[in-house]
C-alpha cells in the first residue's frame, strides 16, 4: 500500500516555484505492538489520571498543562494559551540559503521525509533546483511548520528526488567538546594502526538493509505465530557465559590473533 501524503505545498527558490508533496521516509507501522490486558478477563485495561494527593480520578476537562517552577509549584497554561503561540502553516518551503553539504553534522539531523513534485507541470522546476544543489555540493536551508511547530529543515538531493530533513533545535544538541576535550591526545603506534586497517579492510562490505534487522521483533513474531497455532515455541537456549578477561590487554597480540582468526574464518 502506497503511503499517504503527509504534507502538500510549494517549493520556492526566488521566483521559481513548484507544487510538491512530502511523505515520511521512515515508518514504524511494521513494529509489533501490544495492548495491556486484564489477565483474568482478557479485556483491555484503560488508563486514567489520578490526583497525586487526593488519589481521585481527574476529569479530562479539568486537565491543564503545568510548567514547574519549584517544588510542588507550577505555572498552569490553558490549551487555548498554548495553541495561540502555534504558527500558521504557509504551505511554502522557501529556500532561504544554501550551505556546503558536509557542513551540517549528522547530530543535527532529526526526521527524514521524501519530497516529490506535486504534478507534471512542476517537475522541471523541481529537477532544476535538485540538480543545481547536486552540482554545487550544497543543501538548501528553509523553515516550515511541521508537527505543530516551526522547524528548520534541510533539503538534500537524492536520486530523482529530494530528502527533506527536519533539523534539531539548537538547545537539543549538546556541545561535544564538553565530552571529548578531556580525552587524552596523541596518536597510537603506526604498527597498531596498520593492523587495525587490515582488520577493517577484511571486514569492509557493501551496505545492505538486512544489516539492521530487528532480531527481537523476529522472535516475537515467532512466538505470536506459535500461539496462534496453539503450541508453545521452543524456549531460547541459555547463552554461554563469557570467558573471564584480564583488565590488562596486550593490544598488539590481540590484533595479531584477530587477523589470524579472520584469515581462518574466511
Amino acid at each position: 500500500m502506497a503511503p499517504r501524503t503527509f504534507w502538500k505545498g510549494y517549493l520556492k527558490l526566488s521566483l521559481v516555484t513548484c507544487p510538491v508533496t512530502l511523505l515520511p521516509a521512515t515508518t514504524e507501522g511494521e513494529k509489533v505492538r501490544f495492548h495491556t490486558l486484564n489477565a483474568d478477563t482478557g479485556n483491555r485495561v484503560v488508563s486514567q489520571y489520578l490526583d497525586s494527593v487526593t488519589e481521585k480520578p481527574v476529569r479530562e476537562q479539568d486537565e491543564v498543562k503545568g510548567y514547574q517552577r519549584g517544588e510542588d509549584d507550577y505555572v498552569m497554561l490553558e490549551d487555548a494559551e498554548i495553541d495561540a503561540v502555534a504558527l500558521d502553516s504557509t504551505r511554502t518551503i522557501d529556500i532561504d540559503m544554501f550551505v556546503p553539504d558536509h557542513s551540517i553534522g549528522w547530530v543535527w539531523y532529526d526526521r527524514p521525509h521524501f519530497l516529490l513534485p506535486g504534478d507534471e507541470v512542476g517537475q522541471e522546476a523541481f529537477a532544476v533546483i535538485r540538480d543545481a544543489m547536486q552540482a554545487t555540493g550544497t543543501v538548501g536551508i528553509s523553515r516550515v511548520v511541521m508537527y505543530r511547530r516551526e522547524r528548520a529543515v534541510m533539503l538534500k538531493p537524492r536520486g530523482k528526488g529530494i530528502v527533506l530533513w527536519t533539523l534539531r533545535y539548537g538547545d537539543e544538541v549538546r556541545d561535544e567538546s564538553e565530552y571529548f576535550d578531556g580525552l587524552p591526545g596523541g596518536k597510537p603506534e603506526a604498527k597498531l594502526l596498520t593492523l587495525v586497517r587490515k582488520l577493517i579492510d577484511e571486514r569492509t562490505t557493501s551496505w545492505d538493509p538486512g544489516m539492521v534487522n530487528d532480531p527481537v521483533q523476529d522472535r516475537l513474531l515467532d512466538i505470536i505465530a506459535a500461539k496462534k497455532k496453539g503450541r508453545k515455541r521452543a524456549s531460547k537456549p541459555k547463552a554461554a557465559k563469557p570467558e573471564a578477561q584480564d583488565n590488562v590487554i596486550d593490544i598488539m597480540a590481540a590484533l595479531k590473533k584477530s587477523i589470524q582468526a579472520e584469515g581462518r574464518g574466511r
